[in-house]
């Protein structure tokens, strides 16, 4: 009965969980690290995303940022306190350039990016409700997933498309 309970369980009874008794940082930090790992490449993960976000749709990008790590504002200090159950809380991203999906291009545009994540409580969850942003997905994982459309790639033209851009991100910097 217990393995019955586990599998129909709530989606996050393995992990965090965006009730108000938690830090609504680590709601954001969480968010974050799914989307450095990846998590919105692929239509198949959105089911772990919802958790976190207040949104119903994800708009198609037409780029990656890519990035080597992420810091989140814990000093609520730092944070603009909209009131008692909203807040803007600065995000700064290490990007090393931008990945553009149409031409399968990496473009070096190295930088810190700040973005203030808009949470709220909704529903006795902590919820991100804005900005929606492209994916910020780490180096390491990006060329991790061209390296795997190459592997499937069987058109001469898009495969030499693909390995140019897996070279590109291969070689580049990563702190």
């Amino acid at each position: 009965m217990l393995g019955i309970n586990l599998l129909v369980g709530p989606p996050l009874a393995f992990g965090l969980t965006t009730d108000l008794t938690n830090d609504p940082a680590q709601v954001v930090r969480k968010y974050l690290s799914l989307d450095k790992r990846g998590a919105r490449l692929l239509a198949q993960s959105w089911e772990v995303l919802k958790p976190y976000i207040s949104w119903t749709d994800e708009p198609v990008w037409g780029q990656v940022v890519v990035i080597t790590d992420f810091t989140v504002a814990d000093d609520v200090t730092q944070w603009n306190i909209l009131n008692s159950l909203e807040a803007v809380i600065p995000v700064r991203f290490r990007v090393v350039g931008i990945m553009q999906w149409e031409t399968a291009t990496f473009l070096k545009e190295p930088r810190v990016e700040a973005i203030g994540v808009h949470i709220k409580a909704i529903e006795n969850h902590w919820r991100i409700v804005g900005p929606q942003f492209p994916p910020h997905v780490g180096r390491k994982r990006l060329a991790d997933f061209v390296r795997a459309a190459l592997l499937e790639e069987t058109r001469p033209d898009r495969r030499a498309r693909l390995e140019r851009l897996w070279n590109a991100l291969e070689q580049a910097p990563s702190p």
